[in-house]
């Protein structure tokens, strides 16, 4: 039986929950939902460029390479096998002739809308196992959190 977290507030047996606790819960969290999306057979690092292209557009390498935290040899690495995949494909710049925008395919559209649907459902049955007043919790607390990371970044 797992501990119910919003039974009883703190007292001074049961300390408020730490910032370390927190921290476990949310990797423990990221985890177990990144684990749930098996379509395409994705390695982490391909599975959030897929993502950060199929929410955000099309993307220079070098700005795709910055905002998933790699290397411009690495990133076109990995771009370059998701393209033998059939998930991206490099396309001209039309703002500028030089350039090169790496695009989401169609296959690479249903693999990330597959992706995200299977997070989704391993996300609710988590919900699931709580009680009323810890899934209330967790709907108010998550896009709060969601909310100062945009405004942070």
């Amino acid at each position: 039986m797992h501990k119910r977290v919003m039974d009883t507030g703190p007292t001074e047996t049961s300390p408020a929950t730490s910032v370390e606790d927190l921290m476990l819960g949310v990797e423990q969290l990221v985890r177990h939902v990144r684990r749930s999306a098996t379509a395409g057979c994705l390695s982490t690092a391909a599975s959030s460029a897929l993502g950060r292209l199929g929410r955000e557009g099309p993307q220079r390498l070098t700005e795709l390479a910055r905002a998933e935290n790699a290397t411009q040899p690495n990133m076109t690495q990995l771009v370059t096998r998701m393209e033998r995949a059939g998930l991206v494909r490099r396309v001209a710049d039309r703002t500028d002739g030089r350039g090169v925008l790496v695009e989401v395919t169609e296959l690479g559209e249903e693999v990330f809308r597959e992706r995200r649907a299977e997070r989704a459902e391993a996300l609710g049955q988590l919900l699931g196992t709580l009680s009323e007043p810890e899934r209330q919790a967790v709907r108010v607390a998550l896009p709060a959190l969601a909310r100062a990371i945009q405004e942070c970044s």
